[in-house]
C-alpha cells in the first residue's frame, strides 16, 4: 500500500471568513497566501495549510483550469491542533494572553506531551500540542 506523508490541509468553514482570517493572521503573524471571497489560506508551518472557507460557498463543484473541485462544507465547531515545539509552549501561552484569547484547557499527557486548548472567534477548538502526545508525535 502506498504511504501517507501527512495531512496537508485543514479546513474551517465560517459565516464571516474575514473575521476568522484576521484572528489567524494575528495569531500566526502571517498574511494569507490566498484570499478570495470563497477561500482564505494560511501557511500553517512545515508544508501545511489552514483553509478558511465561506460557509455555503463550496456546496457546488468548483471548476478550475486544471479540473473540478468536488463540493464540501462543514457546520458546527471543529477541532484541530497546531504542532509546536515543547520549549515554545510558554511563549504561545503568553501570545494567547497578549491577544486576550482565554485558555480553555491544558493537559499533560502520559507520553510527556502537553496540550493547550482555546477557541477561535467561530468557536472551533484549537489545540497547541507538543511532542509526546501520540506514539507518532
Amino acid at each position: 500500500m502506498p504511504g501517507i506523508r501527512r495531512i496537508l490541509e485543514t479546513s474551517l468553514y465560517s459565516d464571516d471568513p474575514d473575521r476568522l482570517a484576521a484572528f489567524y493572521g494575528a495569531l500566526l503573524e502571517r498574511s494569507p497566501m490566498v484570499s478570495t471571497p470563497r477561500l482564505i489560506a494560511f501557511d500553517a508551518g512545515e508544508g501545511t495549510v489552514l483553509l478558511i472557507f465561506k460557509r455555503g460557498a463550496t456546496l457546488v463543484p468548483f471548476p478550475t483550469q486544471g479540473g473540478v473541485l468536488p463540493s464540501h462544507d462543514g457546520h458546527g465547531p471543529a477541532h484541530f491542533a497546531f504542532a509546536i515545539d515543547r520549549d515554545a509552549a510558554p511563549a504561545w501561552i503568553a501570545r494567547l494572553a497578549a491577544l486576550d484569547v482565554p485558555i480553555e484547557g491544558r493537559v499533560r499527557w502520559a507520553r510527556g506531551g502537553e496540550s493547550v486548548y482555546f477557541r477561535d472567534p467561530d468557536g472551533h477548538s484549537v489545540e497547541l500540542a507538543t511532542p509526546g502526545l501520540w506514539p507518532v508525535y
